[in-house]
């Protein structure tokens, strides 16, 4: 764990942190650990579900979750999702691993309540018509994600986009036209989803 000088110290060197959010006792090495259970390798002790969370606008330059999504109560989604791009750096990277649905692996943990598949994420990026649902902070999904594999496991990269951005994204890069009703797994063609399920593409634990 550092110590909480420490962690005042990477935030004002203003090069953008690694935050880790739920880190649990894995951290992984480089990162800050946030989490709301005091253990070792926490460095900020904070619910995920409440709001703001204490650090600066724009800290961040890469943000990681490996099986948190799941376990944020599903009311909360969007602020969840707005509160990372708060922290976040313009063109700052979200990299994201969750159970893929309602699976096994969902089923058996008691404490998960938010199950992801992979039209969650077109909820968050304005090129896909969902996105016109909840109008939340934009995100650019990275080439070819979200993947997944038969074991049960789905990983999502993200990129911060601006304000500003998003409306040009909208407007200019909408793959999908129609209407919003049926519409699941729109992909953009320069974004294709892999032909086969794939996993560990971003080295999440």
């Amino acid at each position: 764990m550092k110590k909480k000088k420490d962690v005042i110290n990477v935030l004002e060197k203003g090069g953008g942190v690694r935050l880790e959010l739920g880190c649990g006792e894995r951290k992984q090495r480089g990162f800050i650990g946030l989490d709301n259970r005091r253990l070792p390798g926490v460095d900020i002790l904070h619910d995920l579900e409440v709001f703001p969370w204490p650090l600066p606008d724009e800290s961040c330059a890469v943000v990681i979750a490996s099986h948190v999504i799941e376990h944020i109560k599903p009311w909360l989604m969007i602020k969840f999702m707005d509160e990372v791009w708060r922290i976040m750096k313009d063109d700052g990277t979200f990299a994201m691993s969750h159970p893929y649905g309602v699976n096994d692996l969902y089923l058996g943990d008691p404490t998960h309540c938010n199950p992801c598949i992979q039209s969650t994420w077109q909820y968050f990026d304005p090129r896909y018509p969902l996105y016109l649902v909840y109008r939340p902070k934009p995100w650019r999904l990275g080439d070819g994600f979200p993947v997944w594999n038969v074991g049960g496991c789905m990983e999502v990269l993200y990129y911060k986009v601006s304000e500003k951005e998003g409306e040009r994204m909208t407007k200019e890069e909408a793959v999908y036209k129609g209407d919003i009703a049926g519409v699941q797994n729109v992909v953009p063609e320069k974004g294709k989803a892999p032909s086969a399920p794939q996993l560990g593409v971003l080295g999440l634990k």
